[in-house]
């Protein structure tokens, strides 16, 4: 067949289509957001998309899931959006989010943010070749944990008796946080107290037992709770006059 008539048949074959058929449009791709919980940053994240010119509602949609606050229920909300045929999954719940997203699935894009080495959490093979359907950024915020140890150290030299505060819901980041904390503690001659909160609802007793332990400064270690609540642990900070300095290794929110 020559090429004209291969045209002529193709554009004739369609003027033939019924109108309804022609008329339909892919549908908007589907964006599935997994975190802990509802925080600022998802105004950043949906301020960046528009960078792109993508605006949730009109080219594009996006699916929710929180946990609330209990990490134990970040497969299962996974799992619902991998169920959901989404485009990209995007882990904005920390550490924790992002391996169960990549626990959840093999074949969907996951993007990611967190403090850890994620060559070290097994997320991607490297920092430069991730590999697998897995991506994301980190600021490596767990290695300074005992660097901001010391440096609480060298603003309070007279002080020997410190605190880490750490999220044991995320094993792989409070477990490490801890270790690293207490062999900057011993070398440096200081006693240290390592306090768990898995909820924002844990911050009250947090503090009460600060005041009791006379703590000098408080280590708060890397985690996406701390991080959205970090206005709060700030607020409680700033109450207790006999804790003259917390270290905040997370990054805070964007303005509201």
């Amino acid at each position: 067949m020559r090429r004209r008539d291969f045209i002529k048949g193709i554009t004739g074959s369609a003027a033939a289509w019924p109108l309804s058929a022609r008329a339909q449009q892919p549908a908007m791709p589907v964006i599935g957001i997994l975190a802990t919980e509802n925080t600022s940053r998802l105004r950043a994240f949906r301020e960046g998309l528009g960078t792109v010119g993508y605006v949730e509602g009109q080219n594009v949609s996006i699916e929710y899931r929180w946990a609330e606050a209990h990490s134990g229920r970040l497969l299962e909300l996974a799992a619902q959006l991998v169920h959901q045929q989404v485009a990209v999954l995007v882990a904005a719940g920390g550490t924790a989010s992002a391996l169960v997203a990549k626990e959840a699935t093999g074949g969907v894009p996951i993007v990611f943010g967190i403090g850890a080495d994620p060559v070290g959490l097994g997320l991607v093979a490297s920092l430069n070749r991730p590999g697998g359907n897995v991506t994301g950024v980190t600021s490596l915020n767990l290695e300074v944990v005992p660097k901001r140890l010391q440096l609480l150290h060298e603003l309070l030299p007279s002080a020997t008796n410190m605190a880490l505060l750490v999220n044991p819901a995320v094993p792989s980041l409070a477990e490490p946080a801890a270790l690293l904390s207490r062999a900057a503690a011993d070398a440096t001659g200081l006693q240290l107290h390592v306090l768990h909160a898995r909820s924002e609802r844990d911050f009250d007793k947090i503090f009460e037992n600060l005041s009791q332990l006379r703590a000098a400064a408080l280590n708060i270690a890397p985690d996406n709770l701390f991080t959205a609540h970090s206005e709060q642990l700030a607020a409680l900070s700033v109450a207790m006059p006999c804790l003259p300095y917390t270290n905040f290794a997370g990054s805070p929110p964007p303005e509201a």
